[in-house]
């Protein structure tokens, strides 16, 4: 399918990272993007630059995104493209040892809960909103395509490293129902793959002295750095433009396999 073809996209976590970089590039394209993000200031700035809109979202609250989906399809039309990039990260090990009085704690189940909910459930909700749409429109092409649907997973779903429990289960999960959600939604002209990026250089790296960056890319055997966001969105766009690419989790990670911590 053609990205100029589908009209309208929607990237969650559009506002920075690997959705920003994705949502430039299929504006880039041809495609009119929604970004739906938390960051007003940020989202609102990237969607001014690319000629697109953008919609403060919960991606776990279903009248937080029943809105939103509304906004963004009277202005651009019914979506073609949703892009799953909305996440957050959390470190807590299994069970814990308070360093100054020696006693165990036990993962904040809260905390844990959280992770699965915007990763996992958020993923999973704006799927089954956007598909639902999607498969009530006319065909885009001679195969039949109604959408393409891509989510962002992660390596460490495959190699989690230590502290990792939360952030590796809810990116597991990802890839776990990339298959059969893609075999639910054949019918309706629609594919689904999910990307398990490495180490990709996104906002959180900012933060990081230029050596400590430099050494984690380092751990990329070839190419010896961290990735780059349109590395990422240049893969979305062939997802999208190749139909044979449905119901695979794909590996972008330069043969990375992580380390136990």
């Amino acid at each position: 399918m053609e990205i100029k073809t589908a009209k309208a996209a929607i990237v969650t976590g559009g506002a920075s990272g690997l959705g920003e970089a994705t949502a430039r590039r299929l504006a880039a394209k041809g495609a009119k993007v929604a970004l739906f993000d938390m960051n007003v200031e940020r989202g609102e700035k990237v969607a001014s630059e690319i000629g697109g809109l953008f919609c403060c979202v919960d991606v776990t609250d279903e009248a937080s995104v029943d809105a939103a989906l509304t906004v963004a399809r009277s202005a651009h039309g019914q979506e073609a493209i949703l892009v799953n990039c909305a996440g957050i990260v959390a470190g807590k090990k299994t069970v814990s040892r308070d360093r100054e009085t020696g006693v165990l704690k036990a993962h904040d189940l809260s905390l844990f809960a959280k992770v699965i909910e915007v990763n996992l459930i958020g993923t999973f909700h704006m799927i089954s909103k956007c598909a639902t749409g999607m498969a009530g429109q006319d065909a885009l092409d001679d195969n039949g395509t109604r959408g393409v649907i891509v989510n962002t997973a992660s390596v460490a779903a495959i190699d989690g490293q230590m502290g990792q429990a939360a952030y590796s289960a809810s990116k597991g999960g990802i890839v776990g129902l990339t298959l059969p959600v893609a075999r639910d939604l054949a019918r309706e002209g629609i594919r689904v793959c999910a990307i398990l990026p490495g180490l990709f250089h996104t906002p959180m790296f900012d933060s990081l002295p230029a050596d400590v960056v430099e050494s984690l890319g380092a751990k990329t055997p070839f190419p010896n750095r961290l990735g780059t966001g349109d590395e990422y969105a240049k893969l979305v766009q062939h997802i999208v433009e190749n139909d044979m690419l449905n119901g695979e989790a794909i590996r972008l990670d330069g043969a990375i396999r992580l380390e136990p911590k």
